[in-house]
């Protein structure tokens, strides 16, 4: 009687020092060519038209169920632009060294006057100060209600909200950024949700806008020592049955922040407050 030869396991991609080496040179070579994250960017080939290569600061890809984290200094320009027309980005801010002062989406919305969020609109801390300006807004599809969808929430939609699963979810996401620098969940504030809309009616319903087209960009302006967290995952409301969030790519350059005699200094009463007291903080430490 013949026997059947046992199957002989695959040859492990790291079963040796040498691939080992070989896979990680491998894997490095394949995120250069995706443009996972330049940091300084200064040799990024896609400089926008207009900035000076010396200037650009950070250049990243963030395919959907990824994070990206940065700090950046006040006067810096953060350009994210949907590039497929599929992106949700779900925006986390705080004030660099300082965490406890972080964005505050109510207060946003209510010292605002305005639960929409567009172009000349300020994101504000806990602390009524102004932590960045949207200087453009190509997009108009924003959401200032939602905030970030949890893994639980993930589970009960697609299966599996783990940030290592196949669907993760927004907040798992913003987790493992925010541990980069130090912080736990109980430091993530409510996130803005960028490139995909909502709109409530009469009774408070909220409708589903989606998001505006691929291309589309949004600039946000530090107006403090900011730390920023994103994550690209579908927003909660998202209907459709896939999970579905398509790249987004993040630029980030040197400008310099709103000052007195700019138009968005005194465009409100409520927006000038705000930056006073930024600059005053700043002034102060």
């Amino acid at each position: 009687m013949t026997e059947t030869p046992e199957p002989q396991a695959e040859p492990s991609a790291t079963g040796s020092t040498y691939a080992a080496r070989d896979h990680a040179r491998a894997q490095e070579a394949a995120a250069a060519a995706t443009e996972r994250a330049w940091v300084p960017a200064t040799e990024y080939r896609h400089t926008p038209a207009g900035i000076e290569p010396a200037n650009l600061l950070w250049a990243e890809t963030v395919a959907g169920g990824g994070y990206a984290h940065q700090v950046v200094a006040p006067g810096t320009v953060v350009e994210l632009t949907d590039l497929d027309g599929d992106a949700c980005v779900h925006l986390a801010l705080a004030w660099a060294g300082s965490p406890w002062e972080r964005l505050c989406v109510a207060d946003t919305v209510k010292v605002q006057w305005n639960a929409y969020l567009g172009q000349d609109s300020l994101l504000l801390s806990d602390q009524g100060r102004a932590l960045a300006s949207l200087v453009l807004d190509e997009s108009g599809r924003h959401d200032a209600f939602c905030g970030a969808p949890t893994a639980v929430q993930n589970e009960e939609r697609y299966g599996d909200g783990t940030p290592w699963g196949p669907t993760p979810a927004a907040r798992e996401l913003l987790k493992l950024a925010a541990a980069k620098h130090d912080l736990t969940a109980r430091d993530l504030p409510a996130t803005i949700g960028l490139f995909k809309g909502l709109k409530a009616d009469e009774d408070g319903r909220l409708h589903w806008q989606g998001g505006a087209g691929p291309g589309r960009r949004v600039r946000l302006l530090a107006e403090a020592p900011l730390l920023i967290l994103l994550a690209n995952a579908p927003h909660a409301l998202d209907p459709r049955e896939d999970y579905t969030a398509s790249p987004v790519r993040v630029l980030a350059w040197r400008e310099r922040p709103t000052a007195p005699g700019d138009a968005r200094w005194d465009a409100t009463p409520e927006g000038r407050r705000a930056l006073v007291n930024t600059t005053a903080r700043i002034g102060a430490a």
